[in-house]
């Protein structure tokens, strides 16, 4: 008789973790529909879901609170979420400066947002909240590699240094051709590459100042590899020659 009622607790149980296999199956199907999935699911059980960013080095814990009658997801009675925590894995002692760029974008956009909680209350808002938050990692990766190329192809465009300070990006051009050396200082921003930077310029030799550049930058649209594009436009524009 207790052989039998252990069996049947044994098949319950069984029973109930096909369903939650079932269930994990469905919302994966539903979050693979998104464009961008820079994120790897890491656990789902019925506490939480923990998802991956960047490498592991951003993490996102949502934690569910109990079923909501009348509302469904994946064919399931949906579950409200009682938090979203996002938590960076990355030394940032021992991590390339771009690489702490990158990550500080991120957490800037995180922390833009306010409280995730109350914008994905329930699971059925999970599947946007990973768009919205896939969709920055992803811009702030080519980012981050648009600088390491300019850190490694940089003398190729007359760019003598690239300097990482907070979220500010100087780049140090010097020309012997143009008879000139400047600073451009451009702020970026988790909107990168969305949006017109804003910059500065301090001219060290030569008559290259803030007009010049402006000009030139004004005809650099914003969008894909903008940094890369106005690297190579004051190269190109500025560099060449005796001005």
């Amino acid at each position: 008789r207790e052989l039998s009622e252990m069996d049947a607790e044994d098949e319950h149980d069984l029973a109930e973790m096909e369903e939650l296999k079932k269930t994990e199956r469905a919302c994966l199907e539903i979050l693979k529909k998104y464009d961008f999935t820079e994120w790897e699911l890491m656990e789902w059980s019925e506490q939480q879901a923990v998802f991956n960013f960047l490498y592991d080095s951003v993490t996102l814990t949502v934690v569910f609170g109990p079923p909501i009658d009348g509302e469904f997801f994946a064919a399931h009675p949906s579950r409200s979420i009682i938090s979203l925590d996002f938590e960076s894995f990355l030394d940032e002692e021992q991590a390339p400066r771009s690489s702490c760029l990158v990550q500080r974008l991120i957490f800037q956009f995180i922390e833009s947002r306010g409280s995730w909680q109350e914008k994905c209350p329930t699971l059925c808002y999970l599947p946007q909240a990973l768009f919205d938050m896939s969709l920055v990692v992803n811009r702030c990766k080519i980012l981050g590699e648009e600088l390491e190329f300019l850190q490694r192809w940089g003398a190729k465009f007359h760019l003598l240094e690239t300097d990482i300070k907070d979220t500010e990006l100087k780049l140090v051009f010097s020309s012997s051709a143009a008879f000139a050396k400047f600073e451009l200082i451009l702020a970026l921003s988790h909107d990168y590459p969305s949006a017109v930077l804003p910059f500065r310029v301090q001219t060290h030799i030569g008559n290259i100042r803030e007009k010049e550049i402006a000009a030139v930058l004004s005809r650099v649209p914003a969008g894909h590899h903008y940094l890369q594009r106005i690297v190579s436009s004051i190269h190109q524009n500025l560099l060449q020659g005796p001005r």
